[in-house]
């Protein structure tokens, strides 16, 4: 019979990052980019984000600015919008949108022959505001912020990138690396929604100086 180990409840994720770190075996991370390495393994007990997450310089940084002046998040999923820790969210004077089901987006998309997914970019876009973009499902997401960064239209403070699949999935993700917006990006396949926010809860949790997640 199996042995399992026992772990007090609030004890679950800490012992889940010190079996992380075990098994990374002492590698050694930038001190900006640990807790956010850290964080994709635990929401995804996949050791594969210690090598494919690609920072752009001075990506964390912005970030964290641009969190201590109570910036937006936009998601490209309600699942994303979801994981989001909505008390870290308001500790910092922070909110998050998701716009694919609104119906003006449908709308857009339907008129413009595209995606909803491209077509909440632009929402976006018009809004004027401060903002970090999230993007853990549509590639299109990914194809049109990169479009409207190079025209100069939208610059959001950060843009993680963690599409997962097989369709335009990996050139997207390249696109946004060459746009020179700072950028978090899972290179290659995988990645998600979870993913997504995992990286968002990271650098919230960051920004509140929670950095329990030493290597």
């Amino acid at each position: 019979m199996t042995e399992l180990e026992y772990v007090l409840p609030t004890d679950i994720e800490r012992r889940s990052f010190e079996i992380i770190a075990g098994e990374l075996g002492g590698r050694v991370f930038p001190d900006e980019q640990r807790p956010i390495i850290m964080r994709a393994i635990h929401t995804t007990a996949d050791f594969d984000y210690a090598d494919n997450l690609y920072f752009s310089d001075g990506a964390v940084s912005a970030a964290l600015s641009a969190i201590s002046e109570g910036v937006l998040f936009v998601t490209d999923t309600n699942m994303a919008r979801s994981g989001i820790n909505k008390g870290a969210l308001s500790r910092h004077g922070c909110e998050c949108e998701c716009f694919m089901a609104d119906e003006d987006i449908a709308a857009d998309a339907k008129r413009l022959s595209c995606t909803r997914a491209a077509a909440s970019v632009d929402k976006a876009a018009r809004l004027n505001r401060k903002l970090i973009y999230a993007v853990g499902n549509a590639p299109t997401a990914l194809v049109r912020l990169s479009e409207l960064i190079r025209e100069g239209v939208f610059r959001p403070e950060l843009v993680i990138g963690m599409p997962v699949g097989f369709v335009n999935v990996v050139q997207s993700k390249e696109m946004l690396i060459e746009s020179g917006i700072p950028c978090i990006v899972a290179r290659g396949r995988k990645g998600g929604s979870n993913v997504a926010a995992a990286v968002c809860n990271a650098l919230l949790y960051m920004a509140d100086g929670d950095t329990p997640f030493r290597m």
